[in-house]
């Protein structure tokens, strides 16, 4: 009994130490942040700050519906509980109003807050880290320069053990590793900026690359596609996939859809409606042409989800396609057309079309059951929408017309189950 008290001692300061170890490696590595840019012109350096609020969408996770702008409460559901955005208003009691542009510069690139203590990573400091200093001192001022709202943030509802914050010096020590981004000196001028957006203040891979069960993004770089955490809608490839990425795009299309949120190819619908209508929509069109360049020069990734899935027998294939036909001639062909070819800006297309047709059906089944809207953008002020057809449809039925548009005309993706669309029947919307 000695012996094994022993062991378990030893055991438990083993582990305490590695875990000083690890904290005092996540303090020292912090780099200091240096001496900020003297400004000549605060005018534009708060214009600055403005468009690069809107690059990075920062409004819409900092502020709960309802609520007032950058004041925080707006709940993030991850599979370790909820999380609620902080109050980045310059309130000086419940905000950032006491913070120095130096403080802000630290939270971005090492997702360390004021008092030193690490911050959750749904807060995407490990894009942000990829910051230069002169636009993380813009995006400070223009805070700075909003209303103050006096809103005390609100406790995160974590399950232990991540309620544990300490603890994340261990997953910073796994999956964070700080730094500015870097120009390659072999791609253009454009092509690195495209770079510096997508993979820096856009934080595309909080959405677009898979995560792994301790929630860390699996490849960022590569933009593989996966499922949104919390959201349980798909986030496509943003890679050259050919298939189900955007390799064989035309980049004014790909232009167009991230500039209006239509496109001749597609229309964007649930959480990619919010980022367009709330973020992109507002980048000149230089900032889109270079994401556009640079997103469709990344190249396949192996690590891409597969499209295989169980298939039905051949005799259940054909009558659950049959019911899928009649309910499609019934219900979308006056919009969609009889060959899924669309009648774009306002219909889109259902033929090769990477939200229908790839690796996951949840998009298609969640748009048949609620419905939806592209956003309202100034490119397209007046958007047409998806009625919802849950009320109306089975789920045998729901399945019967996602398989129908999943295998007809140039698509061949897998048939969708009762069972799947009954597990989204009652998803939230956002």
């Amino acid at each position: 009994m000695k012996k094994t008290a022993l062991l378990i001692g030893a055991l438990v300061l083993a582990l305490l130490l590695a875990l000083a170890a690890v904290l005092a490696w996540q303090v020292l590595r912090d780099e200091d942040p240096g001496v900020a840019t003297p400004v000549a012109d605060r005018a534009q350096q708060l214009r600055q700050g403005q468009y690069l609020a809107r690059a990075g969408n920062c409004m819409a996770c900092h502020t709960m519906r309802g609520g007032a702008a950058y004041a925080g409460g707006r709940a993030i559901d991850t599979p370790f509980g909820a999380l609620y955005s902080s109050n980045i208003t310059p309130d000086k009691e419940t905000g950032i109003g006491n913070w120095s542009a130096d403080d802000f510069w630290r939270a971005l690139h090492h997702g360390r807050a004021r008092d030193g203590s690490f911050l959750y990573p749904a807060f995407p400091f490990p894009s942000y880290t990829k910051l230069s200093r002169d636009d993380s001192d813009a995006l400070f001022a223009y805070l700075q320069s909003v209303q103050p709202v006096g809103r005390p943030n609100q406790e995160h509802a974590l399950r232990f053990p991540y309620n544990q914050r300490f603890l994340l010096a261990f997953w910073r020590a796994l999956y964070f590793e700080p730094g500015q981004y870097v120009a390659e000196s072999g791609q253009s001028v454009q092509w690195n900026r495209g770079a510096y957006l997508v993979q820096g203040l856009g934080h595309c891979s909080t959405c677009h690359s898979e995560r792994n069960s301790f929630g860390a993004s699996v490849s960022p770089l590569q933009l593989a596609g996966g499922m949104i955490p919390g959201l349980e809608w798909y986030a496509p490839p943003l890679n050259g996939e050919r298939r189900h990425g955007l390799g064989d795009w035309q980049a004014e299309h790909l232009g167009a859809l991230l500039k209006t949120g239509v496109s001749p190819r597609g229309a964007v619908f649930g959480p990619m409606a919010e980022v367009v209508g709330k973020s992109l929509q507002y980048l000149d069109e230089r900032d889109i042409a270079a994401m556009t360049l640079y997103l469709q020069s990344l190249p396949p990734s192996p690590a891409s989800p597969s499209t295989t899935r169980q298939q039905p027998e051949a005799a259940e294939a054909e009558r659950i396609l049959q019911a899928g036909k009649k309910l499609y001639g019934e219900l979308c062909v006056d919009c969609h057309g009889s060959k899924g070819q669309g009648n774009a800006p306002d219909y889109p297309p259902l033929n090769d079309n990477q939200a229908v047709a790839g690796p996951s059906a949840v998009n298609a089944i969640r748009i048949v059951l609620n419905g939806g809207y592209p956003p309202s953008t100034t490119g397209n002020p007046y958007p047409f929408g998806m009625p919802p057809f849950g009320p109306r449809l089975s789920d045998q039925e729901v399945a019967a017309v996602v398989s129908y548009i999943r295998n007809s005309w140039d698509n061949r993706a897998g048939f969708v189950s009762p069972v799947e669309v009954n597990r989204y029947r009652s998803v939230p919307l956002d």
